[in-house]
């Protein structure tokens, strides 16, 4: 299955002809690409799918969804263990 999950930015790049940033999910930090969100900024938080932020949601709703996915134990098979846990 696969899933948005949520994440934060951390710093945001220009890959080319297309802005990329490294967002945080839990304990884990991936490249992503904002081609989908221009409007997103450092410190937002944003809703991931296969590498693709694809829409920009406030901490409260990051956190909500990030508990909910954790506590199905959904993001065992999208996240290492390590991330996965937190």
């Amino acid at each position: 299955m696969c899933l948005a999950i949520p994440g934060k930015v951390l710093e945001i790049q220009a890959q080319q002809e297309m802005r990329a940033a490294r967002v945080q999910f839990g304990g884990i930090v991936r490249q992503v690409s904002l081609a989908f969100v221009p409007e997103a900024k450092v410190g937002d938080y944003v809703m991931v799918h296969v590498g693709f932020a694809i829409s920009v949601v406030d901490a409260l709703e990051a956190e909500r969804t990030y508990r909910a996915l954790s506590e199905m134990e959904l993001l065992a098979g999208e996240l290492p263990p390590s991330a996965a846990e937190n």
